[in-house]
């Protein structure tokens, strides 16, 4: 997936790849010969419509060499299951991981496409023995899937929730064994993690992650950043950001160049404190 210029005032995101994956992350290409530091994320990190994303801003603050690999709608499959991502990722001096929701994973009620991970592949039986009285053939998106459960029933969509949870822990589990030197975790969200108690499928990103589950990694990360958007910075809107009139709808619900700031620097500071 890319993002390429089609006329004035819209970015070049100068998509790239490495080695043998067949990921395009946003460019431009890093070197990768000498220390840096690896970043994984959705379409936060990847930064669609803002000039320098996160992990750029990173780099200038910290004067470390940032590779950015955010990955729009990105689910924690699309990382696990690409070698070449994950070998970069075990030479880094630190690696940031971005929490994702547990939406965008394949678990035992469906599975997801391997790259657009917020893409619907199939069904399990299991789901359709649960939801015998639903329809999902025109259903192609987790987010429909699961906001069409939670509409049928509450009780069923419950269980399927649990279901998310569960495979999001053993696959972040996964994910942080096969990376190398420090190990942070990443959240970025309107309020703080929750209590998880509030179970909707209209619920902010990142969906379904709870405190308590970022706990439970705790002991297999160096760090834990959370970031809540500041209300000003949110305020901002679309300032500083570079879209053509088609997008500015979608633009005004991205995240948005303050926040980007906002982020660069409450990592860059625990860079400056905690790491050598």
């Amino acid at each position: 997936m890319s993002y390429v210029t089609r006329g004035d005032g819209v970015l070049d995101y100068l998509p790239c790849r490495y080695g043998t994956s067949k990921l395009l992350f946003r460019g431009p290409r890093r070197r990768l010969e000498a220390s840096y530091v690896a970043v994984l994320g959705g379409t936060e990190t990847y930064g669609r419509f803002v000039e320098r994303p996160y992990p750029a801003l990173l780099e200038s603050l910290s004067g470390r060499r940032t590779v950015n690999f955010g990955y729009v709608n990105a689910g924690i499959d699309v990382f696990l299951q690409d070698e070449t991502v994950m070998g970069i990722c075990a030479g880094a001096d630190a690696t940031i991981v971005q929490l994702l929701g547990a939406q965008n994973l394949t678990n035992r009620f469906y599975a997801v496409h391997p790259r657009r991970n917020d893409r619907l592949l199939s069904v399990s039986p299991l789901l359709n023995a649960l939801y015998r009285d639903l329809d999902f053939a025109e259903i192609n998106f987790t987010r429909h899937l699961l906001a069409a459960l939670e509409d049928r029933s509450p009780d069923r969509f419950a269980l399927v929730v649990a279901e998310l949870k569960a495979a999001w822990l053993a696959r972040m589990r996964k994910l942080l064994a096969g990376v190398g030197g420090r190990k942070i975790l990443l959240w970025i969200g309107e309020e703080a993690p929750g209590d998880g108690t509030v179970l909707s499928a209209r619920a902010p990103d990142p969906l379904f992650v709870s405190r308590e589950m970022i706990e439970t990694l705790r002991p297999f990360v160096s760090d834990v950043v959370v970031v809540v958007e500041d209300p000003d910075a949110r305020a901002a809107g679309t300032a500083g950001m570079v879209f053509d009139r088609a997008d500015a709808a979608v633009a005004a619900t991205t995240t948005n160049a303050a926040i980007h700031r906002q982020v660069a620097e409450a990592l860059a500071d625990l860079f400056g404190r905690a790491l050598p």
